[in-house]
C-alpha cells in the first residue's frame, strides 16, 4: 500500500519536492495546499495535481505532510499534521522560534509519528563522501556565500544559509558549545544578510563561519582540519578533498615526502574521493519513506533541527548584544 503524500506550499522549493515525489517508488502524491491562487493554477496545470482550499482538508487525505511553505507557518502546519497522526518532513529550519519548536517536540513524542527536518546538505554527496573517513575536527572553517535572492528573507542569513552548516557540525563535534562570538550586517534586509561566527566548544574544537546572501559569486565549503588530516568539502561543486599522513590503504592517492620540524621524513597523501552523481533532494525523501516503512530512526530529528535552532538563536542574541550594523 502506498503512502499517501501531499505538499503544503508550492513555491519554488516546493516545486522541487513535487518532481522529487513523483519519482519515489512507494508514494503517491494526493494533491497540495498553496495559498496563492497564481502558483496554485500554475502547479494544477503542470503537475495535474488537486487543489485542496485548506491545509486540514489535505491533511485529511494523507499518511505524510510535505511542509515546504514560509518559517512562520512551519508551527501551524506541523501542529494540525501530527494532532492528526500524519508523518511530517519539513523544511529547515523546524519552527520559526525556540518555544514553537519545544511544542512540537513535545507533540511529535506524544503522537509517535516520525519527523524528519530537511537539513538537505547531510545528503550532498561531496560530504557523503567525506563521511567514509573518521572524522574528528579541531578546527572548522566554513563559507557560505549565496546572491540575493528575496526568496527566504523572511529570516535572518542565520537561520536562512548558515543553519545548514550549524546542522553538519554539531553532527561531528560531539561536545556542548563553551563559547560564540558573533557579528552581523544588515544590507538589504532588516535582518542580517551578511555574519561572522566564531564557536568554541568544550573539547577545544573552534569553528569559524561566514554566511552572507548578498555575494556576486556562490560559495558552499566547509574545511576540516584533525590530527594528521585535512578535508575540503565543497558542496556546491560535489567534490571531496583529503590530505593526511600516508597509510598502506592509500594505494589511489598522489603522495610525497615531508621533512617535518623535528627532522623526520613522513609521507603525505592527497585523495579525492568518487563523489556520486546523486539528487540530495531526492535522497532526503526517500530516506523519510524509508524511515516510515521500516520503523527506523530518520536520518536529521526534530531534535537535530532544534539543536540546530538553538544555537542560530544563541549567534542572533550575541550579534543583537554587539549591536547589528544596518546600512540601508
Amino acid at each position: 500500500m502506498k503512502l499517501k503524500v501531499g505538499v503544503f506550499g508550492t513555491g519554488h522549493l516546493g516545486k522541487f519536492h513535487l518532481n522529487n515525489w513523483k519519482e519515489i517508488e512507494g508514494v503517491e502524491l494526493v494533491g497540495f495546499y498553496e495559498p496563492d491562487d497564481a502558483t496554485a493554477k500554475d502547479v494544477e496545470q503542470k503537475y495535474k495535481l488537486k487543489r485542496f482550499i485548506s491545509p486540514e482538508a489535505l491533511i485529511e487525505k494523507l499518511d505524510v505532510a510535505d511542509i515546504v511553505a514560509p518559517t512562520n507557518h512551519h508551527f501551524e502546519l506541523c501542529e494540525a499534521a501530527i494532532r492528526k497522526g500524519r508523518h511530517v518532513f519539513v523544511e529547515k529550519p523546524l519552527a520559526h522560534t525556540l518555544d514553537e519548536a519545544r511544542k512540537l517536540i513535545a507533540m511529535i513524542r506524544e503522537a509517535n509519528v516520525k519527523v524528519q527536518v530537511g537539513h538537505v546538505e547531510r545528503f550532498n554527496p561531496a560530504y557523503i563522501a567525506a563521511k567514509n573517513f573518521e572524522l574528528n575536527p579541531m578546527f572548522i572553517e566554513v563559507h557560505r556565500l549565496a546572491q540575493f535572492n528575496p526568496r527566504g528573507t523572511e529570516v535572518s542569513v542565520i537561520l536562512d544559509l548558515m543553519i545548514h552548516d550549524l546542522d553538519i557540525i554539531l553532527s561531528l563535534v560531539k561536545s556542548d558549545v563553551k563559547h560564540i562570538s558573533a557579528s552581523g550586517v544588515c544590507v538589504l534586509t532588516d535582518t542580517p544578510d551578511i555574519a561572522n561566527v566564531r564557536i568554541e566548544f568544550n573539547n577545544g574544537c573552534v569553528a569559524n563561519l561566514t554566511a552572507s546572501r548578498i555575494s556576486m559569486k556562490k560559495m558552499r565549503k566547509m574545511r576540516l582540519f584533525q590530527k594528521d588530516a585535512y578535508i575540503g568539502i565543497d558542496f556546491l561543486e560535489k567534490k571531496t578533498e583529503i590530505i593526511k599522513m600516508k597509510e598502506d590503504s592509500d594505494k589511489d592517492a598522489f603522495s610525497f615526502d615531508i621533512d617535518t620540524p623535528k627532522g623526520e621524513k613522513k609521507t603525505i597523501a592527497i585523495a579525492n574521493p568518487v563523489v556520486k552523481d546523486s539528487n540530495a533532494i531526492k535522497d532526503e525523501l526517500q530516506s523519510f519513506v524509508y524511515s516510515i516503512i521500516d520503523n527506523k530512526p530518520v536520518v536529521v530529528s526534530e531534535i537535530d533541527g532544534y539543536l540546530a535552532m538553538e544555537v542560530a538563536h544563541k549567534i542572533l542574541d550575541t550579534i543583537g548584544k554587539n549591536g547589528v550594523v544596518s546600512v540601508h
